[in-house]
């Protein structure tokens, strides 16, 4: 460390250089941008030309094949965007390219729930570099985007409110650059694992920050440190809203052997992209899967993840819960102020969504050693068998549990209760459930009860008390 920072001040000391281009200004390599701890190698952006920051659109009229655009009121014109509509721009990040699929998968989940110009913003010829070098291009990518925007307030009266930028990883700070050059006019920024290395703990010049748009989400999903544990995106906050799914660091689904990582479902590329950086690659899955589960991201304000693993963040405030992703922006307390963090659990595979439940079981019957399980039964589904609790089961004794199920299912109908202990018992006790309490994360509670009781492995079903 001490010897980065006598790098850093040496290299400081050096007189910076600048370069201008026409439309997108001046760019320097003086300090903040170069010349500190977290960037201490003095580098200047490419040119604009060498970026090759291009705009693909796609819209409910073309949604499987792009139409490229430039920023130039005729072309636009004469382009499928519509000024009646929400424009969303997604900025990939480091090695990636913007006609990926999932940016275009974005894009096509998003035509199933709204009329919106997407734009995919590839500048594959600057992402495909050393990262250091990657890291100031995203300078000549955000100022392109900005440009962009502020062509279609000029020309076409479109306030830059309707804008959001969605950036993964480099993609992410570009996105704030994007923001910071049109003064935060931008209605929202959403961040995708904001990449760690050479912008973790700079000034807010340098990096995403809440200050780049009216509304920033963030969703982290690699936050370990890149030293030494390769995590690539960024720990601290960053936006109104951030995000921890499962923590932040290892999501599950994640640590797969490394022959079916890269014999992956979807592709020999995509399986090496997962073995490589899976958890970072899963901000914008999470995202992607949030797009048709307006309800299925729920995020919990609490102090820590271990905080929210203990069961001690539940249920949602009188104010609700913030939804991870697409619909964040529905959340009524989004801006009032910077650095809200939220923790929620996900599934390990698509489709991601979780919807957390309490249950909370009064037993009956005899006093033996088991395991306690429950299944809920509603109006839009049924889940699996959760365990609420294991040890000592004694009649009037009261058992609380979280889980996080794959449905929603919806306005509680009945319960079903079950127990195990796989020990043999000749005098075959009974137990069972006399009240069974469900509450949605929202607040609201359904009573189940039941006089019964039963077997070991026999299902009881308790219906409204």
């Amino acid at each position: 460390m001490l010897l980065l920072w006598t790098l850093s001040l040496l290299l400081g000391a050096v007189a910076g250089k600048e370069v201008c281009y026409p439309r997108l200004g001046c760019f320097s390599d003086d300090s903040p941008w170069s010349g500190i701890v977290q960037r201490p190698l003095h580098i200047l952006p490419w040119a604009p030309e060498d970026v090759n920051t291009r705009f693909l659109l796609y819209t409910n009229e073309n949604p499987n094949n792009f139409q490229e655009i430039v920023a130039d009121p005729s072309i636009i014109s004469d382009s499928n965007f519509k000024t009646n509509r929400k424009t969303r721009f997604i900025i990939h990040g480091f090695i990636d390219k913007g006609e990926e699929d999932w940016l275009v998968n974005i894009c096509k989940k998003l035509f199933e729930v709204e009329s919106v110009n997407c734009f995919c913003v590839d500048w594959k010829s600057g992402s495909r570099t050393g990262y250091t070098q990657a890291s100031q291009n995203i300078r000549i990518v955000g100022a392109e985007v900005a440009y962009f925007v502020e062509v279609l307030q000029s020309s076409l009266e479109y306030s830059p409110s309707n804008v959001h930028v969605i950036g993964h990883s480099l993609g992410a700070h570009a996105a704030g650059e994007a923001g910071r050059r049109t003064n935060g006019t931008i209605g929202r920024i959403t961040g995708l694992d904001p990449a760690e290395p050479c912008f973790e703990g700079t000034p807010e010049l340098v990096r995403l920050d809440p200050s780049d748009a009216q509304f920033v989400d963030v969703i982290h999903t690699d936050a370990a440190p890149i030293v030494p544990n390769l995590g690539f995106g960024m720990s601290q906050t960053v936006g109104h809203l951030d995000f921890f799914p499962n923590g932040g660091i290892e999501m599950p689904g994640c640590q797969k052997n490394i022959l079916s990582q890269i014999v992956d479902i979807d592709g020999i590329w995509e399986g090496t992209r997962d073995f490589v950086a899976c958890n970072h690659l899963r901000s914008y899955k999470y995202y992607a899967d949030s797009i048709d589960n307006p309800d299925g991201f729920a995020g919990f304000s609490c102090s820590a993840y271990s905080v929210f693993t203990a069961n001690k963040c539940f249920p949602c405030p009188s104010g609700g819960c913030p939804q991870m992703g697409h619909y964040a922006d529905r959340f009524h307390g989004k801006t009032n102020e910077v650095g809200q963090k939220f923790y929620l659990n996900t599934g390990a595979a698509s489709n991601f969504a979780r919807w957390r439940y309490k249950v909370t079981v009064t037993l009956s019957g005899r006093k033996v050693t088991g395991h306690v399980l429950v299944s809920l039964f509603g109006n839009k589904g049924n889940s699996k068998q959760y365990e609420i609790f294991k040890g000592s089961l004694k009649p009037e004794s009261t058992h609380s549990n979280e889980f996080d199920a794959d449905v929603e299912v919806g306005d509680l109908q009945k319960v079903k209760f079950i127990w195990y202990n796989n020990v043999i018992n000749p005098t075959l006790p009974r137990v069972g459930a006399s009240k069974i309490t469900v509450e949605t994360n929202d607040g609201k509670l359904f009573n189940f009860c039941s006089l019964e009781t039963v077997r070991e492995e026999v299902l009881l079903t308790l219906t409204p008390c």
